[in-house]
């Protein structure tokens, strides 16, 4: 059995697909009885956060195959916006994702800001545009030597691992 450091063993995460399964099963058909029953074995197995995590990816997987991607961000970006406000809301407007203050906060060293920025960030499509922005904004103002050094070292890290290493 293939597993790597903080994973499940293969055959658990079938197993958990499958308890996730008979969960959504009964929200969908309006069973309160069977929901709340799976419910109280998953969280009675599981911890909170893996039984989360294992409908997350339940979730992503439907709109994945059930939306194109800019179609399915479209509607996962709708759900949230319709989701009540509290403290733990999080924003998905293209007016959240604040590049500038990203930026200034890695120029001053400040990790934690910067942590707090792309935990507060959800939708990270729009703070990765900016940021690409910004880059091409910032580029003529490099030497010529300066951005060859770092094409070249993107380029060493994009070339093929040579075999035997």
């Amino acid at each position: 059995m293939h597993t790597t450091a903080g994973e499940l063993p293969a055959q658990r995460v079938e197993e958990a697909k499958g308890r996730a399964a008979n969960l959504l099963l009964a929200f969908r058909h309006g069973n309160q009885l069977a929901f709340d029953g799976a419910l109280d074995r998953l969280l009675a197995d599981q911890d909170e956060r893996t039984v989360l995590t294992i409908l997350a990816w339940i979730a992503a997987e439907a709109v994945r195959k059930a939306y194109a991607p800019e179609v399915g961000d479209r509607v996962l970006r709708s759900l949230a916006r319709r989701a009540p406000q509290s403290e733990i809301g999080v924003a998905v407007d293209e007016e959240s994702a604040d590049a500038a203050r990203l930026i200034a906060a890695v120029r001053g060293g400040d990790v934690a800001q910067v942590r707090e920025l792309v935990a507060a960030t959800a939708d990270t499509t729009f703070l990765l545009g900016g940021l690409l922005q910004a880059v091409a904004m910032m580029l003529p103002l490099l030497p010529e030597e300066e951005v060859d050094q770092v094409l070249g070292e993107l380029r060493m890290r994009q070339a093929a691992v040579p075999a035997g290493v």
